[in-house]
């Protein structure tokens, strides 16, 4: 089906060359001469993938129709039209609710540029309600949001196994929503009801992680004053998550294993078993088969863990899903803060897309939850964005001029991507005479994280020249 377009303006050859334009380009053009014309064919059989709007017109102008289109439907998305120089009038547009402008005359590709991306907002928004509307009715997936390949394959996933009471294994990077997924499988499944517990292997000290997990007897050591139940036990008729797993030591992981197979512990201090029953869900941002290669984790736990794995997706690898992610906060952060956000600025955005992401969605929810404190307006730009991000404008405008389109859009933004990022960190080393601890803080990354970029980019060898 094709997009389509409503084209309001009331130059009548302006009108139709646009109208000529858009419908050369494969879309689908109904035209209105006038602001009362337009809002009577939107009352009718709107609402329109795009509307190109002229601010200046003889009674109800641009700005008026934009208002009451907007009251309506506050998803529409409408394109203003404005003379060559009237950059403030199109800033005031934005302001009120417009998602981007373009002006007049025209230039085919920014005109173009301008419809394609809108379009693609508007098919983003189409899929993400479409997402919702179809998991609101069986599945509860909360804060998981993304319409991308990837991210679809994950739903797909965790539908499949929450009919089930398989042990799961979710992997991915810190920050990339596997607490999110672990919950997900608990709430939709026959134990939802049930309590689901959380234990963070790596934040509880190896000395007190098996009390945490088993309870222990009165007495069963030094501080032992009283009778403690473990999580385990709390977790009957539920869920585990064991987060972090790949931390576990190699003897701890031992336990584990036999209430896998066996369905039961004992406290310490105690040799009395106790039966439980408890879906178990663990997660790693390990590669826990190269640490069973390495005999850091028992292969007959990785197996058993591993029934079934989802991976979940680095940001960097799912960009497409930036824009639905930045809806999903914005509201959350307007109800939190008090905030009446309404839009993000082509320019933020693009800068949001560029962005390598190394703490991913966490990262992306901290930086938009600053933008939207600090915002002093309804829309957030790139002065609201921390400064290294920032940083990046420069550089897209410098990388886009490059792009080589021989390969494919995702070739061809990760080749930019990978050398606006080794461009960063070339002038932070620089900054500080290469030393790199100074770098890393500079870059809020870990060292190690910054020598595996600096070898990747070949900046190792420019060390040592």
């Amino acid at each position: 089906m094709k997009p389509r377009i409503l084209v309001v303006d009331d130059d009548r050859s302006f009108r139709f060359l646009l109208i000529e334009t858009l419908q050369k380009e494969g879309y689908d053009v109904v035209s209105a001469s006038n602001g009362e014309e337009a809002l009577d064919i939107y009352a009718s059989v709107g609402p329109f993938n795009v509307i190109t709007l002229d601010v200046k017109m003889p009674g109800i102008d641009g700005f008026e129709v934009l208002s009451r289109i907007k009251e309506t439907n506050p998803k529409q998305l409408i394109v203003i039209i404005t003379a060559y120089g009237a950059q403030k009038i199109a800033i005031e547009a934005i302001k009120k609710g417009a998602y981007d402008y373009f002006t007049k005359p025209f230039e085919i590709d920014e005109l173009r540029l301008v419809i394609s991306r809108a379009l693609e907002c508007n098919r983003l928004n189409c899929e993400n309600r479409k997402l919702k509307e179809e998991l609101g009715k069986n599945f509860k997936f909360k804060e998981m949001i993304g319409s991308s390949g990837k991210m679809m394959e994950v739903f797909e996933i965790i539908k499949k196994v929450t009919s089930t009471d398989i042990t799961v294994l979710v992997q991915g990077e810190s920050g990339t929503g596997k607490e999110l997924a672990a919950r997900a499988i608990h709430y939709n499944s026959s134990r939802c009801k049930g309590p689901f517990i959380k234990v963070n292997c790596a934040a509880i000290p190896e000395g007190i992680l098996e009390s945490e997990l088993f309870g222990h007897e009165k007495g069963a050591f030094t501080d032992a004053i009283s009778r403690k139940t473990g999580r385990f036990e709390a977790a009957d008729k539920g869920t585990i998550f064991l987060d972090e797993i790949g931390d576990m030591s190699l003897s701890m992981q031992a336990k584990i294993l036999r209430i896998l197979q066996e369905k039961e512990f004992e406290r310490v201090g105690s040799t009395q078993a106790i039966k439980v029953d408890v879906r178990v869900i663990a997660a790693t941002n390990k590669d826990l088969f190269r640490c069973v290669k390495e005999d850091q984790f028992r292969k007959d736990l990785f197996y058993r863990i591993n029934v079934v794995s989802i991976k979940l997706p680095p940001l960097r690898e799912k960009r497409e899903d930036i824009p639905l992610l930045f809806e999903h906060f914005m509201h959350k952060f307007n109800k939190e803060f008090s905030k009446s956000i309404e839009h993000i600025s082509l320019e933020a955005m693009e800068l949001l897309m560029k962005y390598s992401w190394p703490g991913n969605v966490r990262e992306l929810e901290n930086i938009l939850q600053r933008a939207i404190i600090l915002s002093e307006g309804k829309n957030i730009t790139n002065k609201d964005l921390p400064f290294y991000i920032q940083f990046l404008e420069s550089e897209i405008k410098m990388e886009i001029g490059t792009a080589d389109f021989s390969k494919s859009l995702i070739d061809t933004v990760k080749d930019i991507t990978d050398e606006v990022e080794k461009q960063i960190i070339l002038k932070a080393l620089k900054k500080t005479n290469w030393n790199r601890s100074e770098t890393a803080g500079l870059l809020k990354i870990s060292r190690k994280s910054l020598f595996n970029k600096m070898k990747r980019c070949n900046l190792i060898q420019a060390e040592e020249q």
